[in-house]
């Protein structure tokens, strides 16, 4: 144990974290199997075994920014991620079969959850903080942002690909006088998001992309916050989908997580308890799949403003967490609270980016105005 704990040390103090320090970001271990779970399961143990009590850091947050901008994990290998290697590269963990699985355990947990969490219009992506005083007027910039950066005009048809509980839909129907269809695999977000969009030319539909069959009927297609569920193995026939849904003329918007490099499978942790069989593409993996189906008009990187957006979730998630905790137990709480905080941090460290790409089918003629 005492060899464990001295390499655990070593790599924290290349960071600035030391063990019960007097710092907010320092960590205080509450039980020594914590060194040998770390060393063995890496990221997947350092989660679970914060679920289980095992330590704790005043500021998670500026925790998790320190330990990822000095690239700490990075320097633990272990077999268990070797193998899930592996397994992301002979399987496609993105498949049709398991097109729903996130939907199960994420999205459709409960929408009490997020009706406490994401504020009035209940849009679950980053938001644009460039002239927002708070989380709903972020949110409104983001929505307005991509609807400008799409060039909506009233009477246009737009379909919305993981349409979550229609926040971009009833911004954009209200806004800009556009009719839109969306899709989701979430049953619990389109209930809510029916009744949120009652009485607006909206249509939700319970469906996976490999499904849709439109052929050159929408002038515009956006995508928010869901690529990161589709897998490298899929890109391709995902925009081949988008591609054929689009008019000759038409724009689409990608508003996307973003690694830094190109990998073919999300955290362990992640994957286990947030984002089933999730994976943030690169720019190279998105460049590569668009090749002569897109060309690529405009690219836009807010991902500092996802740590603002994550931390305000985390506050709104625990300022009412005494109501919430008549449904979820004080281990829900603390993956909850790792979630927000942990991400939060990988963004205020740049470890993940958030995109925004235009793209047109054959190239604007005289050029697109980019927007900001």
């Amino acid at each position: 144990m005492k060899k464990e704990k001295e390499i655990i040390a070593s790599l924290l103090n290349r960071g600035g974290v030391v063990i019960n320090g007097n710092n907010p970001w320092d960590i205080q271990v509450l039980n020594e199997n914590f060194y040998r779970r770390v060393l063995s399961e890496e990221t997947l143990g350092l989660g679970e075994s914060y679920m289980d009590g095992w330590w704790e850091a005043k500021e998670l947050d500026q925790f998790f920014f320190k330990v990822i901008r000095g690239d700490l994990a990075g320097k633990i290998k272990n077999w268990r991620l070797f193998f899930y290697f592996l397994k992301a590269k002979f399987f496609n963990l993105q498949s049709k079969f398991r097109a729903f699985e996130i939907a199960q355990k994420h999205y459709d947990i409960d929408n009490y959850l997020f009706q406490n969490m994401l504020g009035k219009t209940m849009a679950y992506t980053c938001a644009y903080w460039k002239n927002a005083k708070n989380l709903d007027e972020a949110q409104e910039a983001k929505l307005d942002l991509v609807c400008k950066k799409l060039g909506l005009k009233p009477g246009m048809k737009v379909l919305d690909i993981g349409c979550g509980f229609g926040s971009f839909m009833k911004f954009a129907v209200e806004k800009y006088q556009v009719s839109v269809i969306g899709i989701s695999v979430s049953k619990e977000q389109i209930k809510l998001g029916t009744e949120l969009c009652r009485g607006l030319p909206i249509e939700f539909r319970l469906l996976d992309y490999r499904d849709m069959n439109w052929q050159s009927e929408f002038d515009r297609v956006v995508s928010i916050g869901m690529a990161e569920a589709v897998g490298c193995k899929n890109f391709k026939l995902y925009l081949k989908k988008i591609n054929e849904c689009l008019k000759d003329d038409g724009l689409f918007l990608l508003h996307t997580i973003g690694n830094n490099k190109s990998v073919i499978a999300g955290d362990s942790w992640s994957n286990k308890y947030i984002f089933p069989n999730g994976m943030l593409p690169s720019i190279a993996q998105i460049g590569k799949e668009a090749e002569g189906m897109f060309v690529l008009e405009d690219l836009h990187n807010f991902g500092a403003d996802y740590d603002k957006t994550l931390v305000a979730w985390y506050n709104n998630f625990n300022n009412n967490w005494v109501r919430l905790r008549e449904k979820h137990d004080e281990k829900f709480y603390r993956m909850w609270k790792y979630y927000l905080l942990s991400f939060a941090g990988a963004f205020r460290a740049r470890h993940t980016q958030l995109w925004q790409i235009v793209f047109s089918k054959k190239g604007i003629l005289g050029g697109y105005n980019s927007i900001r």
